[in-house]
C-alpha cells in the first residue's frame, strides 16, 4: 500500500509569472482568471488535486506589488506572503531566463526555514534551449531550493515531473478534502472573479486596477442561475469609460462573463451588471474590510 500524503502548496513570485495559469493545469480546470496585464489575481484561491497516493491543496495568491503603495496592495501583499509562509512548501514562479529585483524581494519574503520548490515557467518561449542549463545552475546558487523545475504552464510540459516532485515534500496524512473536490469557494465567487476577468481583457491601462467586481444577488430558479452584479470604480469618468457609447463595452463584457459562466456552472445564468461609483475604494480600509480584503 502507497504511503498517503496531503499538503498546502502556496503558490508565489512576482506579478505576470503565470501562476494562475499554472494553477489551472495544475488542476486542470481554469479556477483562477488570468490576463496579459499583472496583479490580475486578488483573492486567495484553493485548488485541490487528488491521486490515488497525493492530495494536493495548492493556493494562488496575488503576486508580490513593489510598485504600487495602495492600501488594496498592502493588503494582497501580505496575503501574498501569508500563502507561502503557512503552506507546507512554497512554489515559487519565475519566468524563463529572467530572475530580477523584484524576483529577489519576492524571494527574500519567504523565510530561510520554508520547503521552496522553484518552477522556472514559459519555457515553450525558449528560442535556445541550450540558455536553459546555465540559467539553472545560476539559480541553484541563490538558495536551497528543494527543487528545481522547468515547465510549461501553456503546454503542460514537465507537469508530471513537478507533481512527483511536490509529492515528496509533503507530509504523509490522509486528504483532507472529497476526492472529487476541486476548490473551497462557490459559484458565487467565481461569478466575480468571470466578470473582473472581462474587466481586464477590455479595459486599458490602470484601469482595471480600480475596478471591482461584486455580486449583489445570486438566486438559483430551476436550472437558472439569476445574478445581479455591480462593478465599482473610483471616478465618474472611469463609469463612462466602463460602460462605452451607449453601455455597448458593458454589454459586451456582461455577455463574455455570462457564457463563461454557463460553461462553469453548466446551466443558464442571467446577469444583471450596473456600474457604481465609490470614490478611492482602493485606499479606504473600510471598503476593502467589506470586500475581503482586510
Amino acid at each position: 500500500m502507497k504511503v498517503r500524503r496531503c499538503g498546502t502548496v502556496g503558490i508565489a513570485g512576482r506579478p505576470n509569472t503565470g501562476k494562475s495559469s499554472l494553477l489551472n493545469r495544475l488542476i486542470g480546470e481554469k479556477l483562477s482568471i488570468v490576463s496579459s496585464k499583472p496583479q490580475t489575481t486578488r483573492h486567495l484561491i484553493t485548488g485541490i488535486l487528488t491521486r490515488e497516493d497525493c492530495q494536493y491543496i495548492f493556493v494562488d495568491a496575488p503576486g508580490q506589488q513593489t510598485r504600487s503603495r495602495s492600501v488594496l496592495h498592502r493588503a494582497l501583499n501580505r496575503r501574498a506572503t501569508e500563502a507561502a509562509r503557512d503552506a507546507d512548501v512554497a512554489l515559487f514562479v519565475l519566468e524563463v531566463l529572467r530572475f530580477g529585483p523584484e524576483d529577489r524581494a519576492a524571494l527574500e519574503r519567504i523565510s530561510a526555514e520554508q520547503k521552496v520548490v522553484l518552477v522556472v515557467n514559459k519555457i515553450d518561449v525558449l528560442k535556445n534551449q541550450r540558455d536553459l542549463i546555465p540559467f539553472l545552475d545560476r539559480l541553484s546558487k541563490v538558495r536551497d531550493f528543494q527543487a528545481i523545475v522547468p515547465v510549461s504552464a501553456k503546454t503542460g510540459r514537465n507537469i508530471a515531473e513537478l507533481l512527483r516532485v511536490l509529492r515528496e515534500a509533503l507530509p504523509e496524512g490522509p486528504a483532507a478534502y472529497p476526492p472529487d473536490q476541486l476548490t473551497d469557494r462557490d459559484e458565487r465567487f467565481f461569478a466575480a472573479e468571470l466578470l473582473r476577468e472581462k474587466l481586464f481583457e477590455e479595459l486599458a491601462e490602470e484601469l482595471p486596477y480600480r475596478c471591482e467586481a461584486l455580486i449583489e444577488s445570486f438566486k438559483e430558479e430551476g436550472r437558472l442561475r439569476r445574478i445581479e452584479a455591480t462593478i465599482l470604480v473610483e471616478r465618474e469618468s472611469q463609469k463612462l469609460i466602463v460602460l462605452g457609447a451607449r453601455g455597448e463595452r458593458l454589454k459586451r463584457m456582461a455577455s463574455a462573463a455570462r457564457k463563461d459562466m454557463e460553461r462553469l456552472f453548466e446551466g443558464k445564468v442571467y446577469l444583471g451588471v450596473w456600474v457604481k461609483v465609490r470614490r478611492a475604494w482602493t485606499d479606504d480600509a473600510r471598503v476593502l474590510r467589506s470586500l475581503g480584503y482586510e
